[in-house]
């Protein structure tokens, strides 16, 4: 039987392959936080709040078009409302049109059915390359922009 936060996270998925991405946020608590510790210059490192993780979901489907999450795994920790979560998706740069596939890991905590935290470790060079950016997200490497 799943968790809370395992039923949770797996509702995010199906929203975020519907493109709802208000209700993606409507998940968070009303204090939630979503981090990126790998994030660069370009995105945000934690976003604070329902409002402010909504702020940046919006555009979401007209950069990235999420069409499969065809592998999940999730380890369940010694904390029962924390869990941690590989998976993959596969979906089409709207920028470019090009294919791609992206993996990440995510450590996420569920109070009442809520995220509270939610750390998203995805790769910054397989993002860029993803969206068609990677010649720009080196250039800012290059000159000492980056994080």
């Amino acid at each position: 039987m799943p968790s809370a936060p395992e039923e949770t996270f797996r509702r995010l998925l199906d929203l975020l392959l519907a493109k709802d991405m208000n209700a993606v946020a409507d998940l968070w608590a009303e204090d939630g936080v979503a981090e990126f510790p790998f994030a660069t210059e370009t995105s945000p490192r934690r976003l604070t709040g329902r409002e402010e993780i909504r702020g940046y979901l919006v555009g979401y489907p007209e950069r990235m078009d999420i069409r499969e999450i065809p592998a999940v795994t999730v380890h369940h920790t010694e904390l029962p409302d924390t869990i941690v979560v590989e998976f993959t998706a596969n979906g089409r740069t709207v920028r470019t049109g090009e294919p791609y596939r992206l993996d990440y890991i995510v450590v996420i905590t569920v109070r009442d059915d809520l995220i509270t935290r939610y750390r998203d470790y995805w790769s910054p060079l397989a993002t860029a390359a993803a969206a068609g950016a990677l010649p720009e997200l080196l250039d800012s490497l290059r000159s000492g922009g980056a994080r």
